[in-house]
């Protein structure tokens, strides 16, 4: 039984779930401590359908899009931006919160401005190596900056840098091997290689995936999650193959199902991988694709020992099949090298540095 919630706790980020899961999973752990919690995003962005679930108050707010390119959206969004810390510092001075939680995007940044402003405290936490522009324009009046690489220690303010890593959901480690087996129907004793695109999918990955699936199949069984309207259905019928375009509640029993794992190098994604402990293969989004964040990551995974790298230039099928192979093979190393790893209590951490900031 928690004791009764006395403190209060704004958690803001947008804009992709990548800025939303990690506020996700401190929500058990915050009304344990005793946090009355809400939510401040955007009106109608991806972070309010995914908060819904959890019994949360939420408001929206006016945001504009940070761009580093041009648009002509960049004449209008900067008054977006101060309509959103308008409404932002009416909303806090309403809710009267000990502290406030950033994990980024764009609609974060008139929330911190306001909190800023009201004298509020609040945290920020980074999860990709090199901080994005919304973390950077509000690190100056952050009181803490959590962060998930050693590498990313180096480009922030000694005073203010820990490195947490970050919150994973709880349930993802709570799930059954043979709850998995029967949702997918493998009912033989092969190991299982889930891949995984990301909330998109990822057409590369997915294509390579399926021309090798006939060397592939023969020594693994596949549980392909590809992507919304990025099925092959073609291959819907194929025994040892099973696809799916997004995944929720069962994600926890697919990944204890999983042996080893082909993914995107999103933060969150690998960090799931890292707290898990599943062996795997990165296939990071190119500079072509992204500001290159995903490279950084999936190196110093791979530096760390947790991963073998691809790059995404450089897929093929040989070279997806044999490292797969070899990776199944090093499994062990793999996990060993995670399992030392201190970053698998970042929610806890994370809770504590939140609760001496309001002492």
């Amino acid at each position: 039984m928690s004791e009764k919630a006395t403190k209060k706790i704004v958690l803001t980020g947008g804009g992709s779930a990548g800025h939303v899961t990690p506020n996700i999973a401190l929500i058990p752990a915050l009304k344990k401590a005793g946090f009355e919690i809400y939510y401040i995003g955007s009106y109608e962005g991806i972070e309010k359908k995914l908060i819904e679930d959890y019994n949360i108050p939420y408001f929206g707010i006016a945001t504009g899009k940070l761009r580093r390119y041009f648009d002509p959206k960049n004449f209008s969004d900067p008054f977006r931006v101060l309509k959103g810390m308008r409404e932002a510092r009416t909303l806090l001075k309403k809710i009267q919160p000990d502290v406030v939680f950033s994990k980024g995007g764009y609609v974060s940044v008139p929330v911190v401005r306001a909190a800023g402003l009201l004298k509020i405290p609040y945290i920020v936490h980074e999860s990709d190596m090199t901080p994005g522009l919304a973390n950077r324009l509000s690190m100056s009046g952050a009181s803490k900056i959590c962060c998930n690489f050693p590498e990313t220690m180096r480009l922030l303010p000694a005073d203010k840098a820990v490195l947490t890593g970050t919150p994973i959901r709880e349930e993802l480690g709570m799930g059954s091997r043979e709850a998995g087996r029967e949702l997918c129907g493998f009912t033989d004793d092969k190991p299982v290689l889930m891949v995984i695109g990301g909330s998109l999918g990822a057409q590369s990955v997915n294509e390579t995936v399926r021309y090798a699936l006939p060397r592939l199949l023969p020594n693994f069984n596949v549980v392909h999650i590809c992507g919304k309207e990025k099925m092959d259905n073609l291959k819907l019928t194929v025994p040892g193959y099973k696809q799916f375009e997004y995944v929720k509640n069962e994600l926890k029993d697919i990944f204890a199902m999983a042996d080893i794992v082909v993914s995107r190098a999103g933060a969150n994604s690998i960090c799931e991988l890292l707290a898990l402990k599943k062996p795997n293969i990165l296939i990071p989004l190119s500079t072509k694709s992204s500001r290159g964040d995903q490279m950084l990551n999936a190196r110093s995974f791979e530096q760390q020992g947790f991963s073998v790298v691809i790059d995404n230039d450089d897929l093929d099928e040989d070279i997806l099949v044999e490292t797969i192979e070899d990776l199944y093979n090093d499994r062990e190393k793999y996990v060993e090298a995670m399992s030392k790893s201190n970053l698998h209590s970042a929610t806890n951490t994370i809770v504590q540095i939140i609760n001496e900031e309001i002492q």
